[in-house]
């Protein structure tokens, strides 16, 4: 356990966001990325000025208008007082205070249980149909803090109940939807509105389900939700490195079955390269750019652009270079020859007597003093004739040249020689060395057609074979260039992977720390809804624990209690109106919390299925919740204002009633004892009122004051004596007359008395003219019935009796 879990006290007392921070900045084990992607995910970036525009004071429920939602036709008020305290809102099943209710849990949340989710056929229903016009639900605001109350409005532009627009206008701070005021969250943590469907929802269903609902009540969202974008962001990262792996093995069989082919085995060692994929090669490879040793592909694409001599270049040098010859030919053994030669000789002379100059002998001879000047001078006019004579050899010699250097000119090897290629190249190329004009016109020409048609034999099976080779590589390539994005992707990602998992990792682990830490703040307050709710039940309920997390695949909720000291599971062993009690017990701790911006609670429907004991147990633990809270309770049980009354406990009562057309009002529910007689003493005043309603009507109606003046009087009793409050119930929805009725409001063993025993309980108490006007009263409901003399003095004297019986003191 580190140090932040022995500060659980300071930390069940702190704000969630503030408690979530608090750990994050003191978590030295975390990196600085690690930390800014939690408070990322926590949502802590753009939301700089929610402070200034959302109330930080406790926020109370004013006047709420409801029009045209689901069983509301044209406009309905409740008033409500802003402020701590209870308010019951009773009517009958069918009078609208479920529409109501919803209708300010929808104003909040855009959505409520009994709508969201409808088939689609239904969905129309949340707008009532006598008013199809307009739906609108307004509620007046009071924030502590505030000058004025702020104005919320909800309303709706089509028949898409989710398509809705929410307004909240605050005093000094102008009109702003209400998704931009900042209780969205704070809606989910400290969740205000409890519906019946929600208090069954808490403990029906799976149990995974039965941990989200509980979770949603400890106020983890904030924390669930950051772990929802986390493992959303893990499943994207997780996919590419899942995708990865599984195209690689494919990719693996795929590049070796291409066979020979040095692409291949180069994109093989790239993949696995140390260190990680060399992703320039294989980038190389798949855009098909050549790299500096490919082998055999190498060679063959070298062989597929071979290209021998052009064989009519050669074939017209080698026909000048023999025309040429020819013309040699044709002149040798002529005078011109002759001439030609022997300028040679005296040219050679010559130069050997330039070189020699103190040399007068004859070279070849060895005459001496033959080659002085005067020879020279000679010689210089005789080679100069010969020349002139011999011009035709000369051109003949300086086209033969000419026509061997062209020829020797197109004999030129490439850069780079195919090896299958060498010999043939080497001939051709050997040629450039020949001297003899001769043989290289028979040589040359002879190589040349030989290397052509090598050339061209090579280079058309090379390409053959390149084409065999590039369809197996078209077939792999894609599958090397899909899988190398996501192996760059992956590395590229290593990182933040590790990042989001740590992030994750601590978030799920804060999580489970701050629920516990939650879970036992609240275990304390649960057990005392538990114990006041639980009347004359053998359950007790042992700590509430939660296991699992909220994405993990295994999740629930463990409640188990013990029936007469043997534990069981509680939803195994308990009524549902334990149940019910149970899920109150769970809901409430969280709706009170201090840390809470919501003033109030609305409850939907809590006392179905509940015994009258657990009912006034209910009244018990509502007015504890009101002492600082507005509570209000919607409900059609006439039982709970009951339970409040005889108990001695605060409530306003307001009554809901439904008219023709959907016509919802809500009043303020008066005295039942003072309603009746109100009844009575308008008819008693009636002018020229029938004798028949006189004599049966009108006792009827002050029997009817009496009996609810009896009645509150014997629970305020058993209140005080401590009897099951079932069986007080049950013997007075048993007893009929008046007289026996009358028992469990005089003693205190809560049995039905002699009628003589009561009637003089009846005197003792309340005088002797009180037995009289009971009896007068319980005659009403005979044929013959009983006729005042003076109906408004009979009236007056009933009221007074029953005003009497209902003070605990006159009933002590």
């Amino acid at each position: 356990m580190d140090e932040a879990m022995d500060q659980s006290e300071p930390d069940n007392a702190r704000p969630l966001p503030e408690l979530v921070e608090a750990r994050l900045a003191a978590d030295r084990k975390l990196t600085g990325p690690v930390k800014a992607l939690i408070r990322l995910a926590l949502g802590d970036s753009g939301n700089a000025d929610d402070g200034a525009r959302t109330p930080a004071g406790p926020l109370y429920l004013g006047k709420v208008t409801v029009t045209g939602f689901r069983g509301v036709g044209s406009q309905a008020r409740l008033n409500l007082r802003p402020k701590p305290g209870v308010t019951l809102v009773v009517g009958r099943n069918g009078s609208g205070k479920s529409s109501i209710a919803e209708a300010i849990e929808t104003l909040f949340t855009g959505s409520n249980a009994h709508c969201a989710g409808q088939h689609p056929n239904r969905a129309v229903r949340w707008r009532n149909l006598h008013q199809g016009e307009q739906t609108a639900v307004e509620a007046k605001l009071t924030v502590e803090g505030d000058p004025s109350p702020s104005t919320l409005t909800r309303t709706w532009a089509d028949d898409a109940f989710t398509d809705s627009q929410a307004m909240l206008r605050r005093p000094g701070h102008g009109s702003i939807p209400l998704e931009q005021v900042g209780w969205e969250q704070a809606t989910r943590a400290y969740r205000p509105f409890l519906s019946y469907v929600d208090l069954g929802n808490l403990i029906n269903g799976k149990p995974s389900e039965m941990y989200d609902n509980i979770a949603a009540i400890l106020g983890l969202d904030h924390l669930n939700a950051a772990a929802r974008q986390l493992t959303a962001a893990k499943k994207e990262l997780d996919a590419v490195v899942n995708a990865e792996k599984e195209k690689k093995p494919l990719l693996h069989a795929a590049l070796e079955n291409v066979g020979h082919d040095d692409r291949a085995l180069k994109a093989l060692l790239a993949m696995e390269e140390k260190g990680g994929p060399d992703h320039a090669s294989l980038d190389d490879l798949i855009a098909g750019v050549p790299t500096a040793d490919e082998g055999r592909l190498r060679e063959a694409r070298l062989e597929a652009t071979a290209e021998g001599p052009d064989l009519d270049r050669v074939g017209a040098a080698v026909d000048a270079l023999r025309l040429a010859l020819a013309d040699v030919d044709d002149l040798r053994g002529t005078a011109a020859a002759d001439a030609h030669s022997r300028a040679q000789l005296l040219q050679a002379a010559l130069r050997h007597s330039d070189r020699h100059a103190d040399d007068t002998a004859c070279p070849v001879c060895g005459t001496e003093q033959v080659l002085d000047r005067e020879w020279a001078s000679r010689a210089e006019a005789q080679v100069a004739a010969l020349l002139r004579e011999a011009e035709a050899v000369r051109g003949a010699e300086a086209g033969l040249r000419t026509a061997t250097r062209a020829l020797h000119d197109l004999i030129l090897p490439p850069r780079e020689v195919p090896a299958a290629l060498g010999d043939p190249w080497r001939a051709w190329t050997d040629c450039r060395r020949i001297t003899d004009p001769a043989e290289l016109a028979e040589r040359a020409f002879k190589a040349a057609v030989t290397l052509a048609d090598a050339c061209e034999v090579v280079a058309r099976t090379a390409r053959e074979e390149l084409a065999a080779k590039d369809e197996r590589w078209r077939a792999v390539v894609e599958l090397l260039a899909k899988w190398t994005t996501l192996s760059r992707q992956v590395a590229a990602e290593k990182s933040r992977r590790t990042e989001v998992n740590a992030a994750l990792a601590w978030i799920k682990k804060v999580t489970t720390e701050i629920r516990d830490l939650r879970v036992d703040a609240f275990a304390d307050h649960t057990q005392r809804i538990w114990e006041k709710l639980r009347r004359q039940s053998s359950v007790d309920l042992k700590p509430v624990k939660m296991h699992g997390s909220e994405r993990a695949n295994v999740r629930k909720l463990i409640m188990d209690v013990t029936v007469d000291d043997t534990e069981a599971p509680a939803l195994s062993v308990m009524s549902q109106g334990e149940l019910h009690s149970l899920a109150l017990s769970l809901f409430l701790p969280r709706a009170a919390t201090a840390d809470s911006p919501f003033g109030f609670v609305v409850i939907d429907d809590p006392v179905q299925s509940m015994d009258p004991a657990k009912v006034d147990g209910l009244a018990q633990v509502l007015d504890e919740l009101g002492r600082d809270r507005q509570v209000v309770v919607f409900t059609h049980d006439t039982r709970l204002p009951h339970a409040f009354r005889s108990q001695g406990l605060p409530v306003s009562v307001l009554k809901v009633e439904r008219g023709e057309q959907s016509k919802v009002n809500v009043t303020s529910e008066t005295d039942p004892v003072k309603e009746a007689i109100d009844d009575a003493m308008a008819l008693a005043k009636t002018v020229n009122c029938p004798d028949t309603a006189l004599r049966n009507v009108l006792p009827s109606l002050c029997r009817e004051a009496l009996t609810k003046a009896i009645v509150e009087a014997a629970w305020i009793r058993r209140s005080r004596t401590g009897q099951p409050a079932d069986r007080l119930q049950a013997a007075i929805d048993a007893t009929e007359r008046l007289i026996p009725l009358a028992s469990f409001a005089l003693f205190d063993d809560g049995l039905v008395h002699s009628d003589d025993e009561v009637r003089s309980r009846l005197r003792v108490l309340y005088g002797g003219e009180s037995t009289t006007l009971i009896g007068q009263c319980q005659r009403g409901a005979h044929p013959d019935g009983f006729l005042p003399p003076d109906p408004v003095a009979f009236v007056r004297k009933v009221e007074a009796l029953a005003n009497r019986i209902r003070k605990p003191e006159v009933n002590a």
